[in-house]
């Protein structure tokens, strides 16, 4: 999408604070530097899993953003860093991860950034690189860190980050040195970036306030130049609760479709409270901000129609997965949400299925007839049998669209449909498809 169709009139700080994008800054005179273009930024990934997941989806968008509006983007993949971890946001010490789990981690990592990001030559000066930490931190040994880089901090400054002071605070647990040390790496980063590619700003959450300060900090200590640190806003629900997390709550919503399906990643956003969506859309979105608007009101005076959240949901998809799969998962979702599943062929119901959650049942254990509330359990549409039994009383349990009313239900090879599958439903929503072979 062109810059003019992002922005409309506004200048990119003026687009930035209207979507609440911007909550910290270290100097005011970094917005018209971004609105005249040619600043390089970044903003660091830690490479603490083999995919990205939604809660860094803000940071990305920004680079985008930023990318769009004539400025260079650095993602730094934090190569080094991640064998760390940052202590931010954290009540305890994060497990260590190998040298080979982390380098898996930030090639997969570097090639879902490239998803978001021009790194083309076609970009020109706005191209974006993509830098690993290793580089240079790889190569850094504890003498050189200690006089080079330790010198120019005192413990005090760094206790009274909030990252540290918050473990600090707890009786039990506390920081260890290892974590302890991580903004100074970061600030070395900072640094590095500085001489190498001429960064002059790093964005973050604000729960990166601290090191992003002590990064700039030590730009102009160690390089005598003008640095400048953003944050933005972190992504909470409307009820205070954590964003990016699965509707259970307890797994986290990936941007990898073999850790989370484009359909799962379809729903999580299609399921967005009335509260949140137009807050999400002005984080998430590259739509005009008077669509937005437009979008908003039309979720206040019709909300049954889901306007808001179809139009977040179609283009996060587009935008994660690409535009062939938002066909894909609006189809599922029309066929399975009107109950006509039954209806289609068996070209188009593997097609529509594809991104439902599934499980595989050897055919001589359906045949063996268990017991439905079982087999709900096992795949993880109730969590208990005492739970199967009321979602079957209360009327919310289907097996290939048809209600179950009785808890003796047994599952049998009558079920399947088309020799394969049996698609069972909770409520309105919640799909499991059973692939017997």
């Amino acid at each position: 999408m062109a810059l003019a169709d992002s922005l409309g009139m506004a200048t990119l700080s003026e687009d930035l604070i209207a979507r609440g994008l911007i909550y910290q800054s270290t100097d005011d005179e970094v917005f018209s530097l971004l609105d005249a273009g040619g600043l390089t930024c970044y903003i660091g990934f830690d490479p603490t899993a083999d995919s990205l997941h939604v809660g860094s989806l803000l940071q990305i968008c920004m680079l985008r953003r930023l990318q769009q509006a004539g400025n260079r983007p650095i993602a730094l993949a934090g190569g080094a860093t991640g064998m760390i971890g940052d202590p931010g946001g954290k009540t305890a010490e994060r497990s260590l991860l190998s040298i080979e789990e982390i380098a898996n981690n930030t090639e997969a990592v570097a090639t879902q950034l490239s998803r978001f990001l021009d790194f083309s030559l076609h970009a020109g000066t706005s191209q974006a690189l993509l830098v690993n930490n290793f580089e240079w931190l790889g190569e850094l040994n504890l003498m050189t860190f200690l006089r080079d880089v330790g010198k120019h901090f005192t413990v005090n400054q760094m206790v009274a980050k909030e990252s540290v002071k918050s473990r600090l605070d707890r009786a039990e647990g506390g920081i260890s040195f290892t974590e302890f040390s991580y903004m100074l790496l970061q600030a070395t980063d900072f640094a590095e970036l500085y001489e190498r590619y001429g960064c002059t700003v790093q964005l973050g959450g604000s729960d990166q306030w601290g090191n992003i300060t002590m990064g700039t900090d030590y730009v102009r200590r160690r390089c005598g130049a003008q640095a400048y640190g953003l944050t933005s806003p972190l992504v909470t629900k409307s009820d205070g609760t954590k964003f990016g997390k699965s509707e259970s709550g307890n797994e986290r919503v990936w941007l990898d479709q073999q850790r989370t399906s484009p359909y799962a990643l379809y729903q999580f956003f299609l399921s967005t409270e009335d509260a949140d969506v137009t807050t999400y859309l002005r984080y998430f979105s590259f739509r005009p901000l008077d669509e937005i608007e437009e979008l908003e009101a039309r979720t206040q005076s019709h909300p049954q129609e889901r306007a808001a959240q179809r139009a977040l949901a179609d283009e996060m998809i587009a935008l994660i997965h690409g535009d062939a799969e938002v066909g894909r998962v609006q189809r599922a979702s029309t066929a399975l949400f009107g109950g006509q599943v039954t209806l289609l062929d068996r070209d188009v119901l593997e097609q529509v299925l594809a991104d439902v959650p599934n499980s595989r049942m050897e055919i001589a254990a359906l045949r063996a007839e268990p017991l439905l509330s079982d087999v709900l359990v096992q795949c993880g549409l109730v969590k208990s049998k005492s739970e199967a039994r009321r979602a079957i009383e209360q009327g919310g349990i289907f097996v290939n669209d048809v209600a179950v009313n009785n808890n003796e239900a047994i599952l049998s090879g009558h079920d399947l449909l088309f020799d394969s599958f049996v698609i069972l439903r909770r409520g309105k929503r919640a799909y499991h498809v059973i692939r017997c072979t």
